[in-house]
């Protein structure tokens, strides 16, 4: 039970249905599609997938001819058929490949603002338009992978066929999360449609553009772990029928391997509930990166330090480790019964077992948070740590101890008023290590 000198409030924001998701990818360029296209197949017991629409292959000027793939979306399911009896061992949430066939909408082979407006309607936009206007208590969360001509021309469509309240009713609706600004038609998208949650993934105009936060999935920190050998161990190898056609080649400078790069999967590693990640909050961070409010509902790569490197990649790559492991783990789903593989601990606080907790105390005082009932499914040994990140709290800091399965957080004195993060993991001992993580606020009053 929770405690400490003065009185405390303990507040669970729980979630009980898995994010819905819909991506946009330009598969049929540079590979790093399909690395991450494989790797969210491995993820689809965590989210509610509504689409996948294949958008204008590549980047500009990349291929000679204006194409979209939707077949090569196509294969990769049909080899995820071949792993999904082995995964339904792990979760039987997760999807038949025939649903996610039918989430296959193609795209306009044709990009930029010209390809955006009147007559310009795709499977792919009147998909997206169809996912919009569901009505559910739940936001959509849109990765754009490719570029943004099918999202815009989907805005354009709601916003010229439906009334003002309506537009404002379904965009208040999504989140999106766009990578590198593909088609050039941000400035355009956020000027003509208002009311949206933005996430604009891009190095700042004056910096190098792999200063990107997306970049860290391959850039910075243990490098090693986006090696060809790290991936022949434990993806491509051994692993079956999905990991047997992750790419072993494409353009990572400066990673000096070219192997692993993945450039798209920090989009739906934002909307993954992993007891980090906070998607209504891109100012907290996690595996997808961390974000500063540029404007109202706008949201730009955000600097974070990590062993002295200073950089918006870090945001990422901070975290490489934990989630390479998880890949790691589902591969071997892909071939291994559930007593054969091992599973992410549960981490439970003050009796829960999902969401955000808020905490109120005073300056000078302890904090004891119960967590009892963390378990892991493997039976593993289990280690509890204070994931520090100072970025969070703008400099002021509440310590965390571990005595068993009590976490006490000391509350310094003179500690200004206001409300400060405290990341709470738990990773067990099995192979490989795999963590959970909670989050626990505390308002200092």
């Amino acid at each position: 039970m929770l405690c400490c000198c003065e009185t405390s409030e303990l507040i669970a924001q729980a979630i009980t249905e898995p994010p819905r998701l819909l991506i946009t990818t330009d598969i049929g360029g540079d590979p790093d599609d399909t690395q991450s296209l494989i790797r969210l197949l491995l993820y689809l017991n965590e989210f509610d997938l509504e689409g996948i629409v294949v958008s204008a292959s590549g980047t500009p000027g990349e291929l000679q001819e204006a194409v979209v793939r939707p077949d090569l979306v196509h294969a990769l399911i049909d080899q995820y058929a071949m792993v999904v009896p082995s995964l339904h061992q792990h979760d039987g949430r997760y999807p038949t490949p025939d649903v996610l066939h039918a989430l296959v909408k193609k795209g306009n082979p044709q990009r930029g603002w010209n390809s955006v407006g009147h007559g310009h309607d795709t499977e792919g936009s009147n998909w997206l338009v169809q996912a919009m206007e569901k009505r559910e208590s739940r936001p959509l969360n849109i990765c754009v992978w490719g570029g943004q001509t099918d999202l815009a021309q989907a805005l354009w469509q709601i916003k010229h066929t439906r009334t003002q309240v309506d537009y404002e009713t379904i965009t208040s609706n999504i989140k999106i999360y766009d990578i590198a600004d593909q088609d050039q038609i941000f400035s355009k998208i956020w000027s003509s449609f208002p009311n949206l949650f933005y996430i604009l993934n891009k190095a700042d105009e004056a910096k190098d553009k792999r200063e990107a936060t997306f970049r860290g999935m391959y850039l910075g920190g243990d490098e090693d772990l986006t090696s060809l050998r790290w991936l022949e161990q434990h993806v491509q190898i051994h692993h079956g029928a999905l990991g047997a056609l992750y790419p072993s080649k494409t353009w990572t400078a400066p990673n000096p391997y070219g192997a692993m790069k993945e450039g798209d999967t920090p989009s739906w590693f934002y909307f993954l509930d992993n007891g980090l990640n906070m998607s209504d909050h891109p100012t907290l961070g996690g595996w997808g990166g961390r974000f500063d409010e540029a404007e109202d509902g706008l949201y730009r790569d955000a600097i974070d330090s990590v062993g002295g490197t200073m950089s918006a990649r870090a945001s990422v790559w901070r975290w490489r480790q934990d989630f390479q492991n998880d890949f790691e783990a589902r591969m071997d789903w892909c071939l291994e019964g559930f007593e054969n593989a091992n599973h992410a601990p549960s981490l439970v606080v003050e009796g829960t077992k999902i969401g955000v907790f808020h905490a109120t105390a005073r300056s000078n005082l302890t904090i004891e948070i119960d967590l009892e009932g963390s378990s892991d499914p493997d039976h593993d040994d289990m280690t509890f740590e204070h994931v520090p990140y100072p970025e969070l709290n703008d400099g002021g800091s509440i310590q965390v101890e571990f005595k068993g399965k009590l976490a006490i957080l000391h509350v310094p004195s003179n500690l200004p008023r206001k409300t400060y993060q405290v990341v709470l993991a738990v990773r067990d001992h099995g192979i490989p290590s795999l963590t959970s993580y909670r989050r626990i606020q505390v308002s200092v009053d």
